[in-house]
């Protein structure tokens, strides 16, 4: 993907890189940044179980990863993280898919036994993103339960849906980057998959949260949300969310004429219309003015 990130493009752009060497943008009153840092180690791994209160967790945690994005004027914040993430999958409880070779899986809790999967070790999860109104230090000192609360931002359902045609439209990239929040290979049985993507836009930004889950031989299961802004002029900026969950089992895509074979579906890009919708919402969010 072609990324426009010269000064002259920027600047006619309204846009400027972040400065202490931070990597992303402020364009239109939006400050977009993406963090990269490596898997978790031992110790850290540990604190999440205890925070998570699980004993298990997915091979690869990139734990100091995420992609902000601040509305600077409102205090706004959007942003993506595998702890999160990690949160809604032990909150959503899915049972574990049902493998044939699960009673041989050995998984790295306890390299020494067979591990009873009583859990979701796919890691599913319904995340599709955080957010909260950013307040100063003394107010949040000061805050109670309540007022925590009050600073979610307030997300309603609504009939719109993202301008794919507009997006399609070849406009120079001023920033683009991905995100990996959590990986698994399951033991070499599949993948589970969590990233975040994000393009800034002279006119707009678009982001997609994918998670992504391939059982091999059994199952494939896609959650897509896919976040939307378009730059307005001196308006409240308005934010579209669309959110898709799509599932099937091989055996079910098999019965359709599509092959068997888990190499084929390596990519979900390519298989994602094969898969049928199993849930799917629309969602709008209209930035607060600032208080």
């Amino acid at each position: 993907m072609e990324v426009e990130m010269n000064e002259e493009t920027l600047k006619s752009a309204g846009a400027e890189l972040l400065p202490d060497g931070r990597r992303g943008l402020r364009i239109h009153g939006w400050e977009i940044e993406s963090l990269h840092g490596s898997i978790l180690n031992s110790l850290a791994l540990q604190q999440w179980e205890e925070k998570l209160q699980t004993s298990h967790l997915p091979e690869m945690v990139f734990g100091d990863n995420a992609l902000v994005l601040k509305h600077l004027s409102s205090d706004t914040k959007i942003h993506f993280n595998a702890f999160d993430a990690l949160m809604g999958w032990k909150q959503e409880g899915l049972p574990p898919v049902e493998v044939p070779a699960a009673a041989q899986w050995k998984f790295r809790s306890k390299p020494s036994q067979q591990v009873i999967l009583d859990y979701d070790y796919t890691f599913t999860t319904p995340y599709c993103g955080s957010e909260v109104i950013s307040r100063d230090e003394e107010k949040q000192q000061g805050a109670d339960a309540d007022l925590d609360r009050e600073t979610s931002l307030r997300w309603e359902n609504c009939e719109e849906r993202i301008d794919l045609a507009a997006l399609s439209l070849k406009e120079h990239i001023l920033f683009y980057d991905e995100v990996v929040l959590y990986e698994d290979e399951l033991a070499d049985n599949g993948v589970s998959l969590l990233t975040v993507k994000v393009r800034v836009m002279p006119s707009s930004w678009f982001l997609l949260l994918r998670f992504w889950l391939r059982v091999d031989g059994v199952l494939m299961r896609l959650r897509d949300t896919r976040v939307y802004c378009v730059f307005g002029k001196g308006e409240t900026p308005t934010v579209l969310r669309e959110s898709c969950w799509r599932e099937a089992t091989i055996q079910s895509l098999s019965a359709k004429g599509y092959p068997m074979d888990s190499a084929v579906y390596s990519d979900p890009s390519g298989i994602s219309q094969r898969l049928p919708v199993i849930k799917q919402t629309t969602q709008k969010l209209k930035i607060p003015q600032k208080s």
